[in-house]
């Protein structure tokens, strides 16, 4: 009597009837930097120390290097935070000015997970994750978008 079991080898004729349905080889496939994350491992408000970012994402913007960017928080209305940047020439970022008012109206402290995606046109949009991997949502009831006034910080509110 022939055997009708059947056993699963991995390979044969599957979906496709031959062709691969896989993606390329990473090498092949396009370096695009959109997004990253930093871990806060010092004190937010000390320049240049927790405040660099991807060594790939300066590698991206080689060559178009802007002065400054402009940080929007996730879901904290329109208000864009002008930050400063400064490239050491050694391939590395560092957000400065404009950084600390920033971390300080979100909440960004030891610890955090702050993931980043740049938008285009030197805009980024941070989203903030706690110690405990969780991310933090606020809201605004700021309606102003300009961040010129160095007189306050109106912190986007983190709720309960």
């Amino acid at each position: 009597m022939a055997s009708t079991s059947r056993t699963r080898t991995g390979r044969g004729r599957g979906r496709g009837s031959g062709s691969s349905s896989l993606p390329p080889p990473p090498s092949t496939l396009p370096l695009i930097i959109e997004e990253f994350f930093i871990v806060v491992y010092e004190d937010p408000l000390v320049k240049k120390v927790c405040t660099r970012t991807s060594k790939k994402f300066a590698d991206y913007l080689d060559g178009q290097e802007p002065a400054k960017v402009y940080m929007r928080a996730a879901d904290c209305g329109p208000r864009l935070w002008t930050v400063e940047v400064l490239f050491d020439g050694q391939g590395r970022m560092y957000l400065d000015k404009g950084w600390e008012k920033f971390a300080i109206a979100h909440g960004v402290d030891f610890g955090c997970y702050v993931h980043f995606k740049y938008e285009g046109d030197d805009v980024l949009t941070v989203k903030v994750f706690d110690g405990t991997m969780c991310r933090r949502y606020y809201y605004s009831d700021d309606e102003d978008t300009d961040d010129e006034s160095d007189d306050d910080v109106k912190p986007c509110i983190h709720p309960l």
